[in-house]
């Protein structure tokens, strides 16, 4: 095996919800803005290049029931991410001019990340519905084999009966022929 794959493998495999991939990215985008606050000067750049990685790694970790929440959760993120390196005045409309200004500044940045998450997502949900008709075929083939060979056999859909008097209680449900083979005698009453 390549040493590639090899040292890929030694990575954490977490299978996210939604909900937690949305806010593993929002915490770590945070985290990561507010380290290049303190490191950088509220670099742009290297906010920018640490949200793709960010990114990707949310489309890939997000487990395939919810992959449709990645490209979702990561814009959310980078809005979460920017309001530390935003800059701005004291007050609150400063704050929040400073911080859709930042956004629309960023915005390469955010359809950037946005966009690989989504692709990596899309390239997920693909192979998943793959592997699942594949197993579903499988699964198809192997059943019917076994109800040609006569080990299995299939079952019989049964209808609600009517029953009409007591004697008829007594003597029991009556049978219909099966939909795929001859057709069965009637039991005989106990």
């Amino acid at each position: 095996m390549p040493p590639v794959v090899t040292a890929l493998r030694r990575f954490p495999n977490p299978r996210l919800t939604g909900i937690g991939a949305g806010l593993f990215a929002s915490l770590t985008m945070f985290v990561l803005a507010c380290l290049d606050r303190l490191l950088f000067d509220s670099s742009e750049l290297v906010y920018g290049l640490l949200f793709l990685p960010v990114s990707a790694l949310t489309a890939l970790w997000v487990r395939p029931a919810d992959l449709v929440t990645a490209p979702i959760s990561v814009p959310i993120a980078f809005a979460v991410g920017v309001f530390p390196i935003s800059g701005g005045s004291s007050g609150f409309g400063g704050q929040t001019m400073a911080l859709v200004t930042a956004l629309a500044v960023h915005a390469g940045w955010l359809y950037g990340g946005t966009l690989i998450a989504g692709l990596i997502a899309s390239v997920r949900k693909v192979r998943h519905m793959r592997a699942r008709r594949r197993y579903l075929a499988l699964q198809g083939r192997t059943g019917e084999a076994a109800v040609a060979a006569g080990k299995v056999r299939r079952p019989v859909a049964r209808g609600p009966q009517k029953v009409a008097g007591a004697t008829a209680r007594a003597a029991g449900p009556a049978e219909r022929p099966r939909a795929d083979g001859p057709a069965e005698r009637p039991r005989a009453s106990r």
